[in-house]
């Protein structure tokens, strides 16, 4: 990881993990959670973060921040942003972030993230630029919960997913698809 995108992170993360924030966040999280536990077929469930929450305290090119919970046991399948530059980081359980530089020629590329906060930044966060392909999946015991900061606003967000067919992908904005 370059210098000054571990210093975004190092920032993002003492951001989130402060205590002035914590009660904010985890109402928002305790909806995103009761969402999921109301859908039973649903994968996962999100909801965008209003950034007055964070006081100014985030850098301008941060425009959205999201709260995602994805279900126990889930594979939501191959996604790109090819609008932004997403970063993530594991708040509750864990999960694999697995990574591709592009949708047919190259493996996957295994991060797995955990929630534990003395584990070292490179395995509580991930930086994933746009248009890289992106894979989450939870492990089986528990769901897991994320933040995710993006640079654009949530109205903007693309999500970009793979066919699994083959036959090309889809676009919608991220908004659209709750």
């Amino acid at each position: 990881m370059e210098a000054d995108e571990r210093a975004r992170l190092e920032k993002l993360d003492a951001i989130v993990r402060s205590d002035e924030l914590r009660a904010e966040i985890y109402l928002i999280i305790d909806r995103v959670c009761t969402a999921l536990s109301e859908k039973p077929e649903t994968l996962m469930t999100w909801e965008p973060i209003p950034l007055d929450i964070f006081r100014q305290k985030l850098r301008r090119e941060i425009r959205s921040g999201w709260i995602f919970v994805l279900r126990a046991g889930a594979d939501t399948g191959a996604e790109r942003h090819p609008n932004s530059h997403q970063r993530m980081m594991t708040l509750h359980g864990s999960g694999d972030m697995r990574v591709r530089a592009d949708a047919a020629s190259s493996r996957w590329e295994s991060n797995v993230l955990v929630s534990d906060p003395s584990a070292p930044l490179e395995r509580r966060w991930i930086s994933i630029p746009p248009n890289v392909w992106h894979r989450p999946v939870v492990g089986r015991n528990v769901d897991w919960v994320v933040v995710s900061f993006h640079t654009v606003p949530a109205e903007e967000l693309i999500e970009e997913k793979m066919d699994e067919s083959g036959a090309g992908t889809k676009q919608k904005k991220y908004v659209e698809g709750k």
